[in-house]
């Protein structure tokens, strides 16, 4: 009998995130990328989100997410020792994104795929987001 080793799983799984590339000059885009957080635990799921975003996006100080979606929306919560504001919108027009606020740096929207989405689903979301083609 023979025992295949498996590889250790991650202490800190990979960040599921994709960001459209943003020309100089450029018009805003309507969706800036796409996030597929592991689970509905935004207090688990946001701070590694912030951690990796681009250093250029500057201190994230407010989020507004679907307050439906998640399942538990603090008013704000520490983040690497910075104060995040976070904000629950219940309006249907945007069920699945996150508004990441950056004073003096701008706003970014991102997708959001729902943590159960299968791979095979969740990928070309993610693409198109992003701008890629699939």
């Amino acid at each position: 009998m023979t025992t295949a080793l498996q590889p250790p799983l991650p202490s800190h799984p990979v960040l599921r995130l994709r960001l459209a590339p943003h020309a100089h000059g450029a018009l805003p885009r309507a969706i800036d990328g796409a996030w597929w957080p592991r689970s509905y635990d935004l207090l688990v799921e946001l701070p590694r989100l912030l951690a990796g975003l681009p250093r250029a996006w500057g201190h994230v100080t407010s989020v507004t997410v679907n307050g439906a979606m998640w399942s538990a929306v603090p008013g704000r919560m520490l983040v690497s020792n910075q104060v995040v504001r976070l904000r629950r919108n219940l309006t249907a027009s945007a069920p699945h994104t996150v508004v990441l606020l950056a004073p003096g740096r701008g706003r970014w929207d991102l997708l959001v795929v729902p943590p159960d989405t299968a791979e095979h689903t969740a990928e070309p979301l993610m693409a198109a987001a992003a701008g890629a083609h699939v």
